[in-house]
């Protein structure tokens, strides 16, 4: 196994190794890097579906995403992103081209517990552009001011899958109005202890115990101050890949700008908490 930091404070990518094949103590070593740099591209698996949920359920709990539509007839486990991208008329589904490309976010803050991690694997890669973005969370604790540090501790914030914008057009219309979950904004990571930020402009609705006013002002300050300069890390897919993020330390976007008649295809799975 071979490890090479990719980014300043996240991003490791791990080679030689063959998921599949991974001991108990291979796992450990993949899985301290992990937490360690936040997000782990592991490079030239060849997986079948059975294979890759397999490996994610090394991680934690598999969930099913709420998305219905998306997920593997087979493995209802897994979602299958970048298919399906076009009307009978031929135009671009945007909210399927555009998917995860709004703002940076965290998956799954809109349940009760919320996503520990998600794994996705690359089975097709456009000629140019799709590329993800991370950012560290816990640097974005540190740069908080004093004052909003002050305001925000202790503090939930309440979240559902379409947030203010209501943008849930992923879901079945029987799923679209679920009551927000509650998470507090400032918390320890429960297995390294360092203090992140816990937030996602997408799909707060408003801060638990501040005037409408006063949320909606503080909740865009935060959505200036969450993306801390040099705190993050791009990753360029190559196919094979098997990158894996820890929700609860970073935010993520997808850049949405691939050539749209060319295939961005992954596999991805939502693993909660323990």
């Amino acid at each position: 196994m071979r490890i090479r930091k990719l980014g300043e404070h996240i991003g490791a990518e791990i080679t030689g190794v063959d998921i599949r094949r991974l001991d108990e103590d291979g796992f450990a070593g993949v899985y301290r890097t992990w937490l360690d740099h936040g997000v782990t591209v592991i490079r030239d698996q060849d997986l079948g579906l059975g294979d890759f949920l397999q490996h994610c359920r090394r991680y934690g709990t598999v969930v099913r995403h709420p998305s219905k539509a998306t997920r593997h007839p087979q493995y209802p486990e897994i979602t299958v992103l970048g298919v399906d991208k076009f009307n009978p008329d031929g135009t671009l589904k945007q909210h399927v081209y555009r998917r995860g490309a709004a703002c940076f976010h965290t998956d799954g803050a809109y349940e009760e517990r919320p996503f520990k991690a998600t794994a996705l694997h690359a089975r097709a890669v456009p000629g140019s552009g799709g590329d993800t973005l991370f950012s560290c969370m816990t640097k974005a604790c540190e740069a908080l001011p004093g004052h909003l540090r002050r305001l925000l501790d202790g503090r939930r914030g309440a979240f559902t899958f379409g947030g203010r914008s209501s943008a849930n057009l992923l879901l079945e219309p029987e799923d679209r109005h679920e009551p927000p979950a509650f998470h507090r904004l400032l918390q320890p990571h429960p297995e390294t202890g360092r203090e992140a930020l816990y937030f996602d402009p997408g799909k707060i609705l408003y801060i638990e115990g501040l005037e409408p006013e006063h949320s909606d002002a503080v909740i865009e300050e935060l959505a200036e101050r969450m993306i801390v300069p040099g705190a993050g890390y791009v990753h360029s897919w190559r196919v094979g890949d098997v990158v894996v993020w820890d929700n609860r330390c970073l935010v993520h976007k997808a850049a949405g700008d691939y050539p749209p008649h060319e295939d961005r295809i992954h596999w991805r799975v939502s693993i909660g908490q323990n």
